[in-house]
């Protein structure tokens, strides 16, 4: 608790206190008036004072403004004891509000901790604290056992574990050799780290994802936007409403004026939105805060949504639903020994960071002239070609082969099959198997349990490998051989497929996923480790590889929602039950406090239920 809500605590009980003390006394009129004047500013001097300002701004129908009108109102009809208790169980529903509010922040605040404070250069043999910012991309920085890893970059000395569970929301820390890639916003356990900054701060992982969180809630669900709007139409008519009834009633019907003023003010307690303003956003702001407690980030309470109403996954294969990890498992030439096939392969790769580029460099485990290499050009959804000792290397799909005129042939054994050809004529091909993630199975099943009602995949590898994948992971379709426009062509005829409540989400990691990312309803990209084009694209980040988060975050989707919408039920049906009996005379001032500040209180505590894990 903070000091603001400790302030809080204290005033609401010494003005419990001086409340009761106040009813105890045996006064009357004006002093009885001012006995209980004290504890009503005590604890309403700050509702009264943001009432005034707020009118002053021309903000008029507010709760601040319902608030100071009912208990000024009761207080000139002589409600002494109800207008002090209206304010105290105002502010006590203020109070949980700002508890529950905070224990949403601080799942998503834990995050924060992640952002640097210093990175280490070295300079004549001392390291030097200097701001993340400063540090240019190339720079080499130091890190110590203990610390945050400040930037990204990759390993150029010593070996060590990182605790990743900051972004991951995994405890199984990575282990990191030279060569190997470390991201910011991870803590060094062991070793001393020296690492080659391969991007500015502004563009590191930790700086997308504080940027991710910061903005989330600026884009509001349907829920969300419908509870604003409501509220900004609903408070005048209420107010409106309410003086109607204090003076109509005793100029047509003869009532009697302090009668409708009572009813009048218990109609303007009940009536303030509290419940509904409060509890549905921070439902979502817990749902989001949840999640990212777990390695799902979401960008903003409206995804949640879609992700509640997703009926179609479909995914990226490489990277994806297989770790990207790629050997070398045969080589067929049909021209030249294995040796030489290998190293034409390596050599036309060679500036490619393409997984399949580096299992050829690894295959072929000699460094590489690349001075015998000229005019590389990637060749999108096909291969490479290259001038290699003069002679015009290809190496890619069937349909690189085809548009060169090669007679290839396919390969009996299951995996990416890459056809070389040389000068235009077919030389051999080496076939290069990817292995399924651990969790890529439990990941369909645990879709399919929660509702999903297919699972796709797309790809740009052979037909063979494709099927051999999605009967392993029991997959209901496959489509594969796919450039990227190929992708965005099939997601837009899949899209045509759903039901007109259904969404369809894809996921994917790599740079030619951001066209499809972005056309689907719900783009999922696999986190910190995918590229930056896939998570800019995406709508959730997942912050590790396991694809299993997937029916977690439409676990959390859906839950929130259904803690929206019991906020929304409860509060409007308690409240217009409240609204007619006081308008009916059926209720006083206690009711109605219960209408307003009870409703507010249960629906902030059924809220904070977002944010416990599922």
């Amino acid at each position: 608790m903070n000091k603001r809500q400790k302030r809080t605590l204290i005033r609401i009980f010494l003005s419990a206190a001086m409340l009761i003390l106040a009813a105890l006394l045996p006064l009357s009129g004006v002093l009885r008036l001012l006995v209980f004047l004290v504890p009503y500013a005590v604890i309403g001097w700050d509702v009264l004072w943001r009432a005034l300002r707020n009118i002053a701004h021309g903000q008029v129908f507010d709760e601040n403004f319902l608030m100071a009108l009912a208990t000024v109102g009761a207080l000139g009809i002589g409600e002494y004891p109800e207008a002090v208790f209206v304010m105290l169980f105002y502010q006590v529903g203020e109070l949980f509000q700002s508890y529950s509010v905070g224990k949403s922040r601080q799942s998503i605040s834990s995050l924060m901790d992640i952002r640097p404070d210093f990175a280490n250069i070295e300079k004549d043999g001392q390291l030097e604290e200097v701001d993340p910012e400063d540090v240019a991309v190339g720079d080499m920085i130091v890190i110590k056992p203990g610390e945050w890893v400040p930037l990204d970059g990759v390993v150029l000395e010593g070996t060590s574990s990182l605790d990743t569970a900051a972004l991951t929301g995994e405890s199984l820390p990575r282990e990191i050799d030279p060569g190997d890639d470390v991201v910011s916003g991870c803590v060094n356990l062991s070793g001393v780290l020296r690492v080659q900054v391969t991007k500015p701060y502004g563009e590191s992982t930790v700086a997308r994802i504080l940027d991710l969180v910061e903005n989330s809630s600026a884009k509001k669900a349907k829920a969300e936007q419908f509870i604003t709007k409501f509220a900004r139409y609903y408070t005048p008519i209420v107010v409106l409403a309410a003086a109607a009834l204090a003076i109509f009633p005793p100029l047509t019907l003869g009532w009697p004026w302090k009668e409708a003023l009572e009813r009048a003010l218990s109609f303007l307690v009940v009536s303030c939105p509290c419940a509904l303003v409060i509890s549905v956003p921070l439902a979502f702001f817990g749902g989001i805060g949840g999640a990212s407690r777990d390695g799902i980030l979401v960008k903003g309470g409206n995804y949640l949504e879609v992700l509640a109403r997703t009926e179609i996954v479909v995914f990226d294969k490489t990277g994806t639903l297989t770790k990207g990890v790629f050997n070398v498992t045969a080589i067929h030439p049909d021209r030249c020994p294995e040796s030489e096939l290998l190293e034409l392969a390596a050599l036309a790769e060679c500036y490619s960071d393409h997984p399949i580029s580096r299992s050829l460099k690894e295959a072929y485990g000699k460094e590489i002239d690349t001075s015998r290499v000229s005019q590389v050009e990637e060749l999108s959804g096909r291969g490479v070609q290259a001038m290699v000792d003069g002679k015009k290397v290809c190496a890619g799909n069937d349909k690189l082969m085809d548009s060169l005129g090669a007679k290839w042939h396919p390969c009996h054994h299951v995996g990416t099959t890459i056809h070389i050809a040389v000068d235009g004529i077919y030389a051999g091909h080496i076939v290069i198997s990817d292995e399924l993630k651990p969790d890529a199975k439990q990941a369909i099943l645990a879709l399919k349990a929660c509702g999903v009602n297919r699972t796709v995949m797309l790809t740009g590898d052979a037909q063979n490998v494709a099927e051999s994948v999605a009967a392993e992971l029991g997959l209901d379709e496959v489509h594969a051989g796919l450039l990227p426009a190929g992708k965005v062509e099939q997601v837009e005829s899949l899209l045509q497929q759903v039901s007109p409540r259904g969404k369809l989400a894809f996921v994917g990691d790599g740079i030619n996923d951001a066209p499809v990312l972005s056309r689907a309803d719900l783009g999922i990209a696999m986190g910190a480790f995918g590229s930056d084009a896939a998570i800019e694209a995406a709508d959730v980040v997942l912050m590790d590889d396991n694809p299993s988060k997937i029916a977690d975050a439409i676990a959390i989707a859906r839950h929130t929602l259904r803690i929206a919408g019991q906020n929304i039920a409860f509060a409007l049906t308690v409240k217009v039950l409240v609204l007619v009996l006081s308008a009916l005379g059926k209720t006083n001032m206690w009711v109605a406090v219960f209408a307003d500040v009870g409703v507010s209180v249960l629906a902030i505590l059924n809220a904070m239920r977002a944010l416990k894990r599922l």
